[in-house]
């Protein structure tokens, strides 16, 4: 049982490399949140800084982050206490960046995440280009040089939408802030902070490190669980847990900024969630294939898991891919489109049970899990076969050469239109969680 845990793990740890979810999910936020009331008819807001925040609600945040504490440790299996010489403690007279730091080892983040005061202009209504930020004041992770991401520096004092803030923030968490947590990382956070080794990925391959906070296997089969038990040390609900209390104690005591800009963090590990790539194993490949897999693989036959691995990362790629696409182009064109028009139907967002702690789990990432058999279907049927189906092709290094919608142009018409209805059926699931856990963190801050 042991070699197969082991094999199970570097299946994995091969797929974690591809840590993306939806690309960049401030795109598709502004499109989702748009529809919102409560978003867009929301006052506007006054930038600042987490410092300040930090140090005006500090005996409160202290209560909060304790209590965060206690309900991880009675909701989330497996969950490894955090150490108790890391819990964030009121002092008035230490400084700010010492507060901050404090702050970042009571969360168990990176200390050295930005948090800068930025936005992420909506392409869609930006009239030009505006002042520029540069990449590396925001992120600690280097961007692709066709990243989408455009970023404009805000200060404190200035005055912001609400869907400005939250929009924005929403894409942040994949700009460091879950970097080399475990206790074989190379960095001295992540042996202080309790998390234990990395459950799969390479501890020094910055995005395979983030994949166990964004992704969760949440509704695998008890075989497999079985077989590796480390597939449950997977963490977003405790992010969105984290971020959404935070949200709701800034909007309590007077600190709407920092109410809407914690409500996009909690936001990004929904939205990754909705994306089954994110809340399954292997999308479309069976329990009984993925054991035959590696235990062909342990006897010294490792083609088919190492084709497994190369064909799973590259359709979780191409998705991401097609999607991105398709939200920049329509953006850029402000052009109103099916997937723009998927993100905001709201018609379904009372279908769904009200928001709660464990909705994630139940309701997010059990309805994406079950797309997995139906996704992978799709994109063999509607992606060129040399993109998706050969293993001999690693779409990774091949990512910024490659225009999706340019490709599919060619497509037989059917087989896109059976892609562009799944990804807009599997976007308008984002824009539905993603408003529905905003109304939550709404009724909990009494807004």
């Amino acid at each position: 049982m042991k070699k197969l845990a082991y094999a199970l793990g570097a299946l994995l740890g091969l797929m974690s490399t591809t840590a993306g979810a939806w690309g960049n999910h401030t795109l598709a936020a502004y499109r989702a949140l748009e529809v919102m009331p409560e978003v867009v008819n929301a006052a506007a807001v006054t930038v600042e800084p987490l410092e300040a925040f930090l140090k005006s609600e500090e005996k409160t945040i202290e209560a909060l982050l304790a209590s965060q504490e206690a309900w991880a440790a009675a909701n989330l299996e497996h969950y490894p206490p955090r150490p108790a010489k890391l819990a964030f403690t009121a002092n008035a007279d230490r400084s700010d960046e010492a507060r901050r730091l404090a702050f970042a080892h009571a969360l168990r983040i990176a200390p050295n995440s930005k948090f800068a005061l930025f936005i992420q202009p909506d392409p869609r209504t930006a009239t030009g280009p505006g002042p520029r930020l540069p990449s590396e004041a925001v992120t600690t992770l280097p961007m692709l040089g066709n990243a989408s991401q455009k970023f404009q520096p805000v200060k404190a004092g200035d005055s912001l939408s609400a869907l400005a803030v939250v929009a924005t923030a929403v894409d942040e968490p994949d700009y460091g802030l879950d970097i080399n947590l475990w206790d074989d990382s190379p960095s001295d956070w992540g042996k202080m902070y309790g998390f234990g080794t990395l459950p799969f990925g390479n501890p020094v391959l910055p995005y395979s490190t983030q994949a166990p906070f964004h992704m969760g296997f949440m509704h695998e089969s008890k075989v497999l669980y079985t077989a590796a038990p480390f597939l449950k040390r997977t963490f977003p609900q405790l992010r969105v847990y984290q971020y959404s209390t935070l949200a709701s104690l800034a909007f309590r005591t007077g600190h709407p900024y920092w109410g809407w800009r914690f409500t996009g963090l909690a936001l990004h590990y929904v939205e990754d969630l909705t994306q089954p790539y994110h809340a399954s194993l292997a999308p479309g490949d069976s329990t009984l294939k993925l054991l035959a897999a590696n235990a062909m693989a342990m006897a010294g036959f490792a083609g088919m898991k190492n084709d497994m691995v190369v064909l799973l990362s590259n359709r979780h790629l191409a998705l991401e891919k097609y999607q991105s696409e398709l939200l920049l182009n329509s953006a850029l064109a402000k052009q109103d489109t099916p997937i723009d028009q998927a993100l905001r139907h709201a018609d379904k967002d009372s279908s769904y049970p009200e928001w709660y702690d464990l909705y994630l789990r139940n309701v997010v990432a059990a309805q994406a899990a079950g797309y997995g058999s139906r996704l992978a279907q799709t994109l063999v049927a509607s992606v060129p076969a040399g993109f998706v189906s050969d293993p001999a092709f690693d779409f990774g290094t091949q990512e910024d050469k490659i225009m999706l919608v340019k490709e599919l142009a060619t497509a037989q018409p059917e087989a896109r239109a059976r892609l562009d209805a799944l990804v807009a059926e599997l976007l308008t699931n984002f824009g539905s969680h993603s408003r529905n856990a905003i109304s939550g963190i709404l009724k909990a801050s009494n807004r």
